[in-house]
């Protein structure tokens, strides 16, 4: 019983830190649907799909 007591104490202390080191931005609301949906992907990462892209293009 005292092993289920500390491992539920240093659970939450950690999950507490999570939340704290999170701040304003963690969003705590599950997945999102509609309009609050965002799926624009990174500039760098659209970026680098591209490059990636002409590469292949040009190789043929």
């Amino acid at each position: 019983m005292l092993k289920i007591f500390i491992g539920f104490v240093i659970f939450a202390a950690l999950a507490i830190f999570v939340i704290m080191k999170g701040g304003d931005s963690l969003d705590m609301g599950g997945e999102k649907h509609g309009a609050d949906a965002v799926h624009a992907p990174s500039e760098a990462a659209s970026g680098v799909a591209t490059a990636a892209s002409a590469d292949a293009s040009a190789a043929k």
